[in-house]
């Protein structure tokens, strides 16, 4: 009989009851009918099931494999079923091993990498927003609604350049959209980190203070980012905190400066560093003069024994330094004063600082007062720089910690000098064997194809020499067990407190889902592209093979009307006309078909158009109706696009004939058109006073025959407004509509501006 391990021995006494009832994922045992749940079970059944039924926390999917793996525990074999819970969309792990008679299920639910940021975000107080690329909210968190005085809800789908949040810069100047963290980031790629910002919040009706933070992410290859994501926290408090200490210090340092009193600080060895303008001001000695301890030559030769002793002691202690000496003043004379300085320290106890003054005893009396109001703002700026410091560290450490992608740090010499759990986890090695091992030899030491990676190509070790920040989007990194597990990373360098290049913090992604994902993606996009040149000519074909039956069917329809016209009776005279006007709009549809079909064959360059020059032969292919009826066109359109002049005539003749057409009775048509420039896109506007359009048909009528109205009211196939959207999408362009009934339409049209030279 094999003897039990360590772990068995030291837990044989130990009660199993106790053991499960601590354990904080789901357990139940299944004896004999019978169901018995630990606490973590009790309270999460107890939030979907009155009586406590344990299967209630599965998907109904979930339920057979669940009871077959329990009949297998009570024939002695364990087996893991992976299930579906009904509070979670994260599957979860359910093993069902044999035990006393019975069968013991244990639940282990893995957590949603968006639930757990979420909840990081919204533990540490701080707004957290996913907003697409042209700045619609796509997520918020809990906490972004309570900072910006909305819900979840109402975020959601929000332009973040909404005008009523009043954004404003701390001085008070507007906030202009491009110079946004978020828009700035999309348009540069880059980070744009903790930018000052003031929005209005409605509910308060006052003026919350934001710190945003605004980080890119684009698809690997792609040039433009697919989304940004924004985190900010509400610093309305710390401001007015700052400003109000901003005050106070100009109070102090006025105060100060008629007192005689010299503020300074020193490292926790008791060293004087630079700069130290209030000691440089009082005693003339130069940086290099009094840097260490080289002050005490700015002290009484007979004071300097116990003033140095005493300073030791303090430094030793980390206790309160208190003495009095004499300060030689930069013009010769020697000053008393009274010498008082306090330990700064975290919540560790670890001694960050010296914080001290110098204190002209001939006027203590007149500073007495301000000696106490001193000393109150020093112990509230040591609370302060310690709460600061736990704050950073806390957030650092769970940031770490609950981070989905993997962080490990290097030293100059690219030896790993910290891990976080996702690294490990990902390359298959404890922490612990990671930290002090060469990175490059260990995870990074060949390419793809299994070549190997010199070390002077890698761009880690780049950025340890240049000490520049480098981002690959795809790569191999090694799995302990020796294959290649597809990343991308960024390197980060760090430097030391002079500012020497001391290291650098890697984060690694890993991409195998993005990777396979984006090659079944790109064979769907090449299926696609030929399935969509299939339909073109089948389409341009189709209708043109149309014609010739249609022309033969209304050639001889004329010669009957021709011939016969009079001479039969008047049904018949009624069925010629219905025919020739089936003819002329088949013939009017096949056309529209032939344009729709053509739009994407054109092989014509793109190159810079003047609107006005466009609107000049739209007024020419329109005339004849603005001559019959009367009807107005008129436009301000000053700006140039980049894209084929005939199609965007067609386009704007389409907007503009929609706009007389559609008028209301009795009234004369007027169709106006402006264009302005908005960043790289040009935003033209067809605006008319017709009929208006209903908000429910606002997206339907941009599709093929799609028609509103009966044929007798107005004429048309339903294509015009579908040409519309395809020219505008041919040139990178957006067209939508703002309509009701009645209240006439505006078609709004973005198109591409010309490229700066």
């Amino acid at each position: 009989m094999t003897p039990p391990d360590a772990g068995s021995v030291a837990f044989h006494d130990v009660d199993a009851a106790a053991l499960l009832a601590a354990l904080p994922d789901p357990v139940a045992l299944m004896r004999a009918g019978d169901v018995t749940l630990n606490r973590a079970a009790q309270e999460r059944v107890r939030q979907h099931s009155a009586d406590g039924d344990w299967m209630a926390l599965f998907d109904p999917s979930s339920v057979p494999p669940i009871r077959e793996a329990v009949q297998a525990a009570l024939t002695g074999v364990t087996q893991q079923v992976t299930v579906q819970l009904v509070d979670t969309i994260a599957p979860g792990l359910l093993t069902v091993a044999p035990a006393a008679g019975g069968a013991l299920l244990h639940l282990h639910v893995s957590r949603d990498p968006l639930e757990v940021a979420l909840e990081l975000m919204d533990g540490l107080g701080l707004g957290m927003t996913v907003q697409a690329p042209d700045t619609r909210i796509l997520l918020a968190n809990a906490a972004a609604g309570q900072i910006l005085g909305l819900t979840r809800e109402q975020l959601t789908g929000r332009d973040s350049m909404d005008p009523e949040w009043r954004a404003i810069h701390p001085g008070g100047q507007p906030f202009p959209g491009e110079q946004h963290p978020s828009v700035q980031a999309l348009q540069t790629l880059q980070v744009q980190r903790e930018v000052p910002m003031g929005v209005y919040h409605p509910h308060d009706q006052a003026w919350r203070w934001l710190q945003v933070t605004a980080i890119p992410r684009r698809a690997p290859g792609a040039t433009q980012p697919k989304q940004v994501t924004t985190v900010f926290a509400d610093v309305t408090e710390k401001q007015a905190m700052q400003t109000e200490l901003s005050l106070r210090e100009r109070r102090y340092r006025s105060l100060v400066r008629a007192t005689s009193q010299i503020v300074w600080d020193a490292w926790p060895d008791g060293d004087f560093q630079p700069p130290q303008p209030e000691w440089q001001d009082f005693t003339g000695q130069s940086p290099d003069e009094y840097r260490g301890v080289g002050w005490l030559d700015a002290i009484h030769p007979d004071d300097r024994a116990h003033t140095i002793e005493a300073w030791r002691d303090a430094v030793r202690r980390r206790g309160v330094y208190d003495t009095e000496h004499r300060l030689r003043r930069a013009d010769g004379t020697f000053v008393p004063m009274q010498v008082r300085a306090v330990p700064v320290t975290d919540d560790t106890g670890a001694l960050l600082e010296w914080v001290g003054t110098h204190t002209d005893l001939t006027a203590i009396r007149e500073a007495e007062q301000a000696l106490r109001a001193l000393n109150a703002e020093l112990e509230a700026r040591v609370q302060q720089r310690t709460e600061d410091l736990a704050r950073v560290t806390r957030f650092s450490t769970l940031l770490l910690t609950a981070a989905g992608e993997g962080i490990f740090g290097l030293d100059a010499r690219g030896i790993t000098t910290f891990a976080n759990p996702a690294a490990a986890r990902m390359l298959g090695y404890s922490i612990e064997r990671m930290i002090g091992q060469a990175q490059h030899a260990l995870v990074h030491h060949h390419h793809e194809d299994g070549t190997p990676y010199a070390l002077a190509d890698c761009p880690i070790h780049q950025t340890l020499r240049d000490g520049q920040t480098r981002r690959v989007d795809r790569d191999v990194m090694w799995h302990a067990q020796g294959h290649a597990v597809p990343v991308a990373y960024v390197v980060t360098p760090t430097h030391d407190e002079r500012g020497q290049l001391s290291g650098a913090v890697v984060m690694v992604q890993d991409i195998t889902e993005r990777v396979r994902a984006q090659e079944q993606l790109q064979d769907l996009i090449e299926d696609l592209e030929r399935s969509n040149q299939d339909l073109e000519q089948f389409a341009y074909v189709a209708s043109h093979d149309l014609q010739e039956p249609l022309r033969t069917v209304g050639s001889y329809a004329e010669l009957l009307a021709r011939r016969y016209q009079g001479q039969l009776d008047p049904r018949a005279d009624q069925y010629l006309h219905f025919m020739q006007d089936a003819v002329d709009r088949m013939r009017s549809l096949i056309q529209d078909l032939l344009s729709f079909a053509r739009l994407k064959r054109t092989d014509a360059s793109f190159v810079p158009v003047t609107l006005n020059e466009v609107m000049g032969t739209v007024q020419q292919n329109v005339q004849g109706t603005l001559d019959t009826d009367g009807s107005a066109l008129t436009w301000d359109t000053p700006d140039q696009v980049f894209g084929q002049e005939s199609l965007l005539t067609q386009l704007l003749t389409n907007l503009v004939s929609n706009g007389l057409k559609f008028h209301r009775s009795g009234e004369v048509a007027r169709v106006h058109v402006t264009s302005r420039r908005e960043g790289d896109l040009i935003h033209v506007q067809v605006r008319d006073n017709g009929i208006g359009i209903a908000p429910e048909y606002h997206a339907r009528i941009f599709e093929i025959f799609q028609r509103l109205h009966r044929r007798e009211t107005y004429a048309g196939n339903g294509m015009g407004l579908a040409i519309c959207r395809k020219i505008a999408e041919h040139h990178g362009g957006h067209i939508w509509i703002d309509s009701a009934p009645d209240q006439g339409s505006t078609f709004h049209l973005t198109l591409p501006a010309p490229p700066t030279p």
